[in-house]
């Protein structure tokens, strides 16, 4: 019972996050599907996107990535949401051409980068992975996985980092965006995954992805990221801009639920048994610091969230083993869920967050 209140909540919150208006019908044949299955239905909705050539995407750029009445160049690796940026661009007259520093001109960003696919047509020109961004920062991402960094080599002037990754079962070079646009392109790849699911047989690959599917290590950061940064207007406006050029939809801006439904806490293909794992929190009530204790299986490393009755993530940790504390202390009186995703199963209990 506690498992799908749990589940019911985390579906209200994403519910909440989706702004996006596909034309009614769109997604009709993936109803009611979860798992490889709904991966499937999507896929042969979004297949067969109309192509543009590479010259093209200099135009498609004024009306997918810009802001300013239009003039200024939408650049997730040189914007600063809520403050000012260190140099912006002209859309069109600031294209790159030759650079050696940040600030010089902007270009075409594979987010999602092209020697993991041959530089192959038509990845090489889908709209949903290419951004605008400065050509240096760009190229200091260069081919690197996405990833998540403690002690940076490199930041850029919003506070990208590229440097050793610090996130569970990956140690190589990664390249951090801000936490404003992790969720842009975790729900980007998630396309990725979709869009040429079974098309990817030749893709080289990388240490990120096997193909177009993100490996478990990938999987597991890009789903944080996309419970963490829920879908903002700037990609629910991207997304009709793209689809009237291509013909096509990013379906987890759209629906925020099909990543927990293919990979994630509502897939219900996943075989859940209630005596593989226990998690019991104390003390409960709690005012400052609560242990998780887990019983049966012992996940480590796993992920903890804790989540609010509205079933939004307030708090995400990772399991120290059999214990793990957690300082509470900030959260307000109330009654929260602790979740902990132990591979491709997810465990839940509550507790009660007490005044002080």
């Amino acid at each position: 019972m506690l498992r799908r209140a749990f589940l019911t909540i985390l579906a209200l919150c994403l519910l909440n996050q989706i702004n996006a208006q596909p034309p009614s019908g769109y997604y009709n044949s993936a109803s009611g599907l979860t798992g490889k299955t709904l991966q499937k239905a999507l896929h042969d909705i979004i297949d067969n996107h109309t192509v543009k050539t590479y010259d093209y995407l200099w135009t498609a750029f004024q009306t997918t990535d810009t802001k300013a009445g239009g003039t200024i160049v939408w650049d997730i690796y040189s914007d600063v949401p809520g403050g000012t940026p260190a140099y912006t661009y002209t859309i069109s007259s600031d294209q790159c051409g030759n650079y050696a520093k940040e600030g010089d001109c902007y270009n075409r960003e594979h987010s999602f980068p092209k020697s993991w696919f041959n530089d192959a047509s038509p990845m090489y020109t889908d709209l949903f992975h290419l951004y605008p961004t400065d050509g240096y920062v760009n190229g200091k991402r260069s081919n690197y996985p996405f990833g998540e960094v403690s002690s940076a080599d490199w930041t850029s002037t919003n506070g990208s980092k590229l440097g050793t990754c610090s996130w569970p079962g990956y140690s190589g070079t990664v390249f951090e965006p801000i936490d404003e646009y992790k969720g842009d392109f975790a729900r980007t790849y998630f396309y990725m995954a979709t869009r040429y699911y079974g098309e990817d047989s030749s893709w080289p690959g990388s240490d990120m992805v096997n193909g177009s599917q993100p490996k478990t290590w990938a999987l597991n950061m890009l789903l944080a990221w996309h419970r963490a940064d829920p879908v903002s207007t700037k990609e629910t406006n991207r997304n009709n801009e793209v689809y009237q050029i291509q013909n096509n939809r990013n379906p987890f801006i759209d629906d925020p639920l099909y990543a927990e439904k293919i990979w994630g806490t509502l897939n219900a293909t996943d075989d859940l048994r209630d005596d593989d794992l226990h998690v019991v929190v104390y003390p409960n009530p709690a005012s400052v610091i609560i242990t998780i204790r887990q019983t049966g299986i012992t996940c480590q490393n796993a992920e903890v969230y804790l989540l609010d009755m509205t079933g939004c993530t307030v708090m995400v940790s990772t399991s120290e083993g059999e214990n793990t504390t957690i300082d509470v202390s900030r959260l307000q009186p109330g009654i929260y869920f602790v979740s902990i995703t132990c591979g491709q199963k997810v465990f839940a209990t509550s507790f009660v967050k007490s005044g002080k």
